[in-house]
């Protein structure tokens, strides 16, 4: 059962050929015998889920149906869940238990969805290996020496590794896109505002935005459906009707134009990713895609910008945990000025202060002018290179990552080095456009996506590419060795 889709379980269960309690006990003990390999999982919830997937069991037998009734799932652990350790990744918050559910949380609950626990995480979401938790690195199940990448790197295990279907991310500069691409799943980061934030342990507040990690675009469809909506508790939450992801999956791609920004191809990407990508666009051009290059001149100035901005809003966001209300507190403080400090030190890890501190600076009184506005006005310029794109093609394509997975470790005494693996998706995120990554194959035994991009809104155009182009290729459906 492990390998089943989440469509192929909605039609499992729709057809009694098992019970969502069966799947999920299942389920549970395939977590215990392997994710000690992988240390993808935070907290387990064998006794709700078991719970959950019972009522879901009766709802059926009541006559009710849904492609997330009964469905086991994960959500990555920044998404507040009543009466369970939210940790964020983090010491700070390591015996934090949310007094309430996440809008994401209540949401997929409703639709029936059976959690089976809190994935790991990079600390605060900070990270692109998965290395930064507090809990320690999560392995890729392609090769347990290289990372999977972050921040959402125990989702995008857990879900590689076959010990659940789909599961919850988040992405602040690709944390949902670059893990799947280096797992071999699909990503989707939606458009900003489309999923609520509320509940959502925030680190950058105008950059984050939760969306689905699975293995195919199907599977993506069907979670964003039970994701997506306006929520009135979010004041950065759109309010703007939600199509039926799943319906358009099957639509011709015949006269599609897809942009292919000369400035994805530069120096710095592996010429390997290079060659799969080249290989994905013929995939698409063969139904019925067209090709056009096109350009995005202020792309490189958006890893400055991005990592100006986010650490500013992160040194905003993060200056609640002082020790005080919640979290971690230091022991017999001398005096209010020590309890912030030391419970602070002593709560966050290296690269979160490692933010906190750029983003203080950048804020502060003599450089917000040079830094932070400045950064501001590039990503504005990078939107609208954008836009002028997308008055000539429909779609946006190129590599999610320069790289594949690198080794745990490798980059641990380089912090830029690893900031720099996210040049392809955070332009996504300074626009607010929605963006995908799909397996496009494997250099040396490691995978590799491709992304896509498109106008806000057009969630339902990049699951459609991409589920045309799984139904035409087989990257998706390999799984790792022993998993």
């Amino acid at each position: 059962m492990h390998q089943l889709t989440l469509a192929e379980i909605a039609r499992g269960l729709a057809d009694k050929k098992f019970s969502s309690e069966e799947l999920t006990k299942t389920l549970l003990a395939r977590i215990a015998q392997l994710d000690p390999q992988l240390n993808s999982f935070i907290t387990l919830t064998e006794d709700l889920a078991v719970e959950q997937a019972k009522a879901a069991d009766a709802r059926r037998a009541n006559g009710e149906t849904g492609a997330l009734l009964g469905a086991p799932i994960g959500h990555k652990d920044l998404f507040c869940t009543l009466g369970v350790r939210t940790s964020c990744g983090s010491r700070m918050l390591d015996n934090f238990k949310a007094p309430y559910d996440a809008t994401v949380v209540s949401k997929l609950a409703a639709a029936g969805a059976v959690s089976l626990g809190k994935t790991n995480m990079d600390e605060f979401a900070m990270g692109s290996a998965n290395e930064s938790s507090y809990y320690g690195p999560v392995k890729n199940p392609w090769n347990l020496d290289h990372v999977p990448g972050g921040s959402s790197g125990g989702s995008a295990a857990a879900v590689a590794a076959r010990l659940l279907p789909a599961a919850t991310g988040t992405d602040t500069g690709g944390s949902i896109r670059q893990p799947a691409a280096l797992t071999n799943l699909t990503g989707l980061k939606p458009t900003y505002g489309r999923v609520s934030r509320w509940g959502m342990i925030a680190y950058a507040s105008s950059l984050d935005q939760g969306g689905p990690l699975a293995r195919t675009a199907e599977d993506c469809a069907i979670l964003l459906q039970g994701m997506a909506g306006f929520d009135p508790q979010d004041s950065t939450s759109i309010d703007e009707p939600v199509p039926d992801y799943s319906a358009n999956l099957n639509g011709s791609l015949q006269g599609l134009r897809i942009g292919v920004p000369k400035e994805f191809f530069s120096e710095g990407l592996d010429p390997r990713i290079a060659e799969l990508i080249h290989t994905s666009i013929k995939e698409l051009e063969k139904l019925g895609a067209v090709i056009k290059p096109i350009s995005l001149p202020n792309m490189q100035h958006a890893i400055p910008a991005y990592y100006v901005i986010a650490p500013a809003e992160a040194s905003s966001n993060l200056s609640r945990f002082d020790g005080v209300r919640f979290g971690h507190r230091c022991e017999d403080p001398k005096d209010l000025t020590d309890l912030y400090k030391r419970s602070r030190a002593e709560g966050f890890g290296p690269e979160v202060q490692r933010r906190i501190l750029v983003g203080a600076y950048a804020l502060s009184a003599g450089y917000y002018d040079a830094y932070y506005l400045q950064a501001q006005k590039i990503r504005r310029l990078i939107k609208n290179d954008f836009m002028t794109a997308f008055n000539e093609v429909d779609i946006i394509l190129g590599p999610t990552t320069p790289n594949p997975a690198w080794k745990i470790g490798a980059k641990n005494s380089d912090p830029v080095s690893a900031y720099l693996e996210d040049v392809y998706t955070i332009t996504a995120n300074l626009a607010g456009l929605p963006g995908l990554s799909m397996p496009a194959g494997f250099v040396e035994g490691l995978p590799v996506g491709v992304q896509l991009l498109a106008p806000y809104f057009q969630e339902g155009r990049l699951l459609n590419v991409a589920h045309q182009y799984q139904l035409n290729t087989d990257w998706h459906t390999r799984s790792p060795a022993g998993f």
